[in-house]
């Protein structure tokens, strides 16, 4: 079979970690797929690259793949390789905010990915936060949009450089932060912080096109079975994302990834069904990346269900 290309918006990362594992534990492999997983940042153009034909899948946030397929013409999610909306809002710990305080970023600088950072905006706007009123900066962290560059771990140095107040990113970012002391969680969406919502926002996804779905479905439901089967091999012993962290990462975040990584077992679910798909598109259309009510059946490639059982 011919080398098939995954990327994915963030490696050094708890985010997309089962599209990685699945390449490194050779549960992709086992499926009879040569799969590379390759970093791509920023999600954008993850699925720019998908729209293009110059990537076969794309691990990332599913209401970003509106980014390349407009109004969900032309590609559909697989599978969840998680749960809930899986980012963190950290602010400098001097700042002394309370869990859940949002009113903190007022006149701060928030670092954010794009596409990223809408989730937090409506999280704000939610909470009555005005940001241009309220003078709230949210933009890239300098430095993250050259290649190669993982978001998290580059936000948590320019928060500790003082380059910016707080940033919006994922679990392995926020853990950095926080064991060096240079950060605090102020909102943890997944476990309850924001409104309930919040949580259907978006979530990790693994997506593909339409045309691959129809030229090559065996392809597909062998990548998806490999999402499926990582996770229960993650659940059943989370310490293979050490073995991963080893291959992947740098030694600092190697050592942590297995316990972040437990953190996110209990989102470890493929399943994808209406009622998530409902609320995310309806954040879509509050954020304006989205017109119209699009069916559950353009979004989701349903013929794959049955694989998300295993």
């Amino acid at each position: 079979m011919p080398a098939l290309r995954c990327v994915l918006p963030d490696m050094i990362s708890n985010s997309y970690f089962p599209a990685i594992a699945a390449a490194d534990l050779g549960f992709f492999k086992a499926e009879g797929l040569d799969m590379d997983v390759e970093l791509l940042f920023p999600v954008d153009k993850s699925y720019e690259a998908l729209r293009d034909g110059k990537a076969d899948f794309v691990a990332g946030s599913a209401h970003a793949t509106l980014a390349a397929f407009p109004e969900w013409q032309g590609a559909k999610l697989l599978c969840s390789l998680a749960q809930g909306m899986y980012w963190f809002l950290v602010m400098r710990t001097d700042l002394k905010a309370a869990r859940g305080d949002v009113s903190v970023v007022k006149g701060k600088r928030i670092g954010a990915a794009p596409w990223v950072e809408l989730g937090l905006k409506r999280l704000l706007a939610e909470a009555g936060i005005d940001i241009v009123k309220d003078k709230v900066e949210i933009a890239p962290v300098p430095g993250t949009l050259q290649a190669g560059v993982s978001f998290g771990v580059t936000a948590a140095k320019a928060l500790e450089e003082g380059r910016i107040d707080g940033f919006w990113a994922n679990g392995m970012g926020a853990e950095v932060a926080v064991r060096r002391g240079i950060g605090s969680i102020v909102l943890d969406v997944r476990r309850g912080d924001g409104p309930k919502v919040a949580f259907y926002y978006t979530r990790p996804v693994l997506v593909t096109t339409d045309a691959m779905i129809d030229k090559k479905p065996d392809t597909v439901a062998a990548a998806i079975r490999a999402i499926v089967k990582t996770l229960k091999a993650l659940r059943a012993d989370v310490s293979q994302a050490t073995t991963v962290g080893r291959k992947r990462f740098p030694e600092t975040e190697a050592g942590l990834i297995a316990e972040v990584v437990t953190r996110d077992l209990p989102f470890y679910d493929p399943a994808i069904d209406e009622t998530y798909v409902a609320r995310m598109n309806a954040f879509a259309r509050d954020m304006g990346i989205l017109k119209g009510d699009v069916p559950f059946e353009r979004v989701v490639a349903t013929r794959f269900r049955d694989v998300w059982k295993g």
